[in-house]
């Protein structure tokens, strides 16, 4: 039977010198130069906007926070995922044109999103593997979704996502998949080239507009797409019967609800039965943001424009450590801890780990935050913990009309001393 569905998608070796210094030799070569203020790479308080967003007029509205602007270090810029499965790639690339175009006309710095794990609708020839009539049928595509248990017969055919509220999509890839794995790397080199020639071909005067690439999406396994038990039998039913108890997100590995990751897991060797190990689940997304950002970094991204986005959600939970490899600046979101990332005890212990010479606050919303003040303070404590290169605020929607957000963004603009007022909880490691 054909599934019950609602949207699938809302269209929307060496040490740490050495390598620092290596990044800079690369980037000299290629001829680009990193944005500086005094020799002091320029850090961004960046807004992320819905597809629909970008026009002139939101490009020129936010450009309005700028007016009188003092700081020499802070800038202002915008953000956008490129969810490269979820349509065909002729409009992924016109969007992707567009957004670097009305970067460069208003000189807003931008953030490249590249996520092929959470929308994945316009690839069926992946994920079809239960249903004839649909396009891209074929029962061995049940080697690239995620399973509910140790062998193929176990591969689910729908799961749950909750961004606000729940609702049904696709089943998960299997992220140690080499035909998933291909065809991200595939898109990878067709996009990922444009945005490099689009910043070499900027004057030397705007090549800070290019703040950075990010791959992986809060990169984890049965979060952002989840599966209720007897998940399959669900999908056959009325949208209305679906659970709705959601995740627990402290219970790990299965969250509260049925693991899944036991494809993944099995495909990389690391286990064929028994239960389920977080450490494992860990490693299979440590390996799948590696290997995007290898791919990243070959085709010539440097490493201090390049961030890994992994999830994180059970204090110190390991998946953190996710984020941590040669080739990018790692990056994790922040809700709890936003008005002092310090205090994330597993963002702080996976930045000890870490080499690069930076890390992004990539996904970022100050719960609690009230007033000016409240965002002011909440922007300088994360931008000023341990090199943050950016902090992305999750969505421009959200703030558009906050008047205390807003100003907040004004007041760090203007800014030409290092901040006072703002007192921190915990200090740096």
């Amino acid at each position: 039977m054909r599934q019950t569905w609602i949207s699938e998608f809302p269209q929307d070796i060496m040490t740490r010198s050495h390598k620092v210094n290596l990044a800079i030799l690369l980037i000299a070569f290629l001829g680009i130069q990193v944005g500086t203020a005094g020799g002091t790479p320029h850090r961004y308080v960046v807004v992320n906007l819905h597809w629909r967003e970008v026009n002139e007029s939101v490009f020129a509205q936010i450009c309005r926070l700028r007016s009188g602007q003092s700081s020499e270090s802070i800038r202002l810029g915008a953000a956008r995922i490129f969810s490269y499965f979820q349509q065909p790639h002729e409009r992924t690339r016109a969007h992707l044109e567009r957004f670097l175009q009305l970067s460069e006309k208003y000189e807003l710095p931008v953030v490249v999103q590249l996520d092929g794990e959470n929308w994945w609708c316009a690839r069926p020839d992946l994920w079809n593997w239960w249903d004839a009539t649909w396009p891209g049928y074929n029962p061995d595509n049940r080697m690239h979704v995620e399973w509910s248990g140790w062998g193929p017969e176990h591969a689910i055919r729908i799961a749950w996502r909750n961004w606000g509220h729940q609702l049904r999509v696709f089943p998960p890839p299997n992220l140690m998949s080499l035909r998933y794995r291909d065809a991200c790397e595939e898109e990878m080199r067709r996009l990922i080239p444009l945005v490099l020639d689009w910043w070499r071909n900027l004057p030397a005067e705007k090549k800070h507009l290019f703040i950075g690439i990010k791959v992986g999406c809060e990169s984890s396994i049965g979060t952002n797409s989840f599966y209720y038990p007897g998940g399959n039998e669900l999908a056959d039913r009325p949208l209305e019967e679906d659970p709705t108890y959601g995740l627990k997100l402290t219970e790990l590995p299965g969250r509260g609800v049925t693991p899944i990751g036991y494809a993944a897991v099995r495909t990389a060797g690391l286990a064929e039965s028994g239960e389920l190990q977080e450490e494992h689940l860990v490693e299979v997304v440590r390996r799948h943001l590696e290997g995007l950002c290898r791919v990243a970094a070959k085709l010539g991204v440097p490493r201090d424009h390049l961030f890994a986005h992994a999830g994180g959600w059970k204090d110190d939970e390991l998946l953190y450590n996710a984020a941590v490899n040669r080739y990018s600046c790692p990056g994790w979101s922040f809700y709890q801890h936003a008005r002092n990332p310090a205090a994330d005890n597993g963002v702080s212990r996976a930045l000890k780990r870490s080499d690069a010479p930076f890390w992004g606050a990539i996904e970022w919303f100050p719960m609690g935050a009230q007033t000016e003040q409240d965002w002011r303070c909440a922007i300088h404590h994360t931008l000023d913990y341990s090199q943050c290169r950016y902090l992305c605020i999750y969505n421009w929607n959200q703030i558009k009309e906050n008047a205390a957000a807003l100003q907040a963004i004004r007041s760090v603009l203007r800014e030409q001393q290092k901040h006072t007022g703002c007192k921190k909880d915990v200090e740096d490691p």
